[in-house]
């Protein structure tokens, strides 16, 4: 099933196991218990209440920094007093809460347009030892090399004025998400020289995921009963739970570790039905697995990423989507909760949701759907 780059931003690519049936025997290496940092940070995070800032503020607070966050104030506060927090609006420009106070650190999570660094570079210029960036291995231009690393290629942008491009019009075309997060990599580095940190995380994943893209899985498996499972198993896949990501980025300031990082995982190839049943072996209902051919699934119309989350076949245009290099991470301290603490924490976290939010999963094959394609699998064997 042939997948492009731009089908790829179409199912959702905003924002490593091998072997069907079987658990790989590499072990991730264990985060370091929280604990005083040797100094403390002044920390100042753009936005800070998403799904991987809060984890950042805890983590941070743990090791002994002190903690501004700055965001539009939208969301009900659910910051300990210790925390700071400055009220402004990016996208019209009012950064007035941030003007004369100086930080160690700037961690930017929400930037996806480039004038929203270029404002933050006029104003935190000079007031900051080091900025983080956190951007997407979306900003590649080609995702059928296995085993890129930071120094591949980047999508390139070719609309008319990239510092005129908006967050609303980013939403009404989302093939600008890449290459906008790769001018605003660009733009951070231009800003701040010497001390941009850029990050490029793949799927995020884990408790406080809104898009469910992961969610799909562990909940469908907790259902039970036969599931529907693309390809042959063999496909590789990617992603990194949002508390891995958000703790280690607070170690890179800790660090002062400048560059392009790839934040990814696992630190081994993980294959989709090693994802799949090492998911299954956290609950309870035997679910079965019936594995449905690539070529199967296009015929039914079944989308890669969009009906089948995590999942792109592993050959042709997306080859090396799920098996982007992260070498210089790990050599900068990156590790990994094992894939059934993620799976479980996730299925906790969701069903302490509200009744509603339970029963609108955002990411998935539709349950009678899946019936039917199942069916015609049945047939078609």
């Amino acid at each position: 099933m042939p997948t492009t780059r731009r089908d790829l931003i179409k199912l959702g690519t905003l924002a490593g196991l091998g072997g069907i049936g079987g658990l790989a025997t590499s072990v991730s290496a264990a985060a370091p218990a929280p604990g005083a940092a040797a100094r403390s940070l002044r920390i100042l995070i753009l936005g800070g209440t998403g799904f991987t800032g809060p984890h950042q503020v805890r983590y941070a607070l743990a090791r002994g920094h002190r903690i501004t966050v700055f965001n539009r104030g939208r969301r009900p506060n659910a910051f300990p007093a210790a925390v700071e927090q400055l009220v402004g609006d990016r996208d019209s420009g009012d950064l007035k809460a941030l003007e004369g106070r100086e930080w160690d650190v700037c961690i930017d999570n929400p930037t996806s347009v480039p004038f929203w660094v270029r404002d933050a570079g006029k104003v935190l210029a000079g007031k900051v030892g080091q900025y983080i960036f956190i951007s997407t291995i979306s900003v590649y231009a080609d995702t059928s090399k296995p085993g890129m690393d930071e120094d591949a290629a980047v999508a390139q942008y070719e609309g008319e004025d990239a510092m005129a491009e908006t967050m609303a019009g980013l939403r009404a075309n989302m093939a600008l998400y890449g290459p906008l997060k790769a001018l605003s990599e660009r733009e951070a580095q231009k800003q701040f020289p010497g001390q941009a940190t850029i990050i490029r995380p793949g799927l995020i994943v884990g408790p406080g995921d809104e898009t469910d893209r992961f969610s799909y899985w562990p909940l469908r498996l907790d259902r039970g009963g036969e599931v529907l499972a693309p390809g042959d198993g063999n496909d590789p896949v990617q992603f990194i739970d949002a508390r891995d990501l958000a703790e280690w980025t607070i170690r890179m300031a800790e660090q002062r570790a400048f560059g392009v990082y790839n934040a990814t995982g696992p630190d081994y190839e993980m294959s989709m039905a090693a994802m799949l049943y090492g998911i299954r072996a956290v609950t309870t209902s035997g679910a079965k697995l019936l594995w449905a051919p690539a070529d199967f699934l296009e015929a039914q119309k079944v989308a890669p990423w969009g009906d089948m989350p995590v999942w792109v076949p592993g050959s042709g245009d997306s080859a090396g989507f799920a098996r982007i290099s992260i070498a210089r991470a790990l050599a900068r301290g990156l590790c990994f909760r094992p894939l059934a603490t993620t799976a479980d924490d996730t299925l906790a976290w969701f069903r302490a949701q509200p009744a509603e939010r339970q029963q609108a999963i955002r990411a998935g094959i539709a349950p009678e759907r899946e019936q039917a394609v199942l069916a015609a699998l049945r047939a078609s064997r």
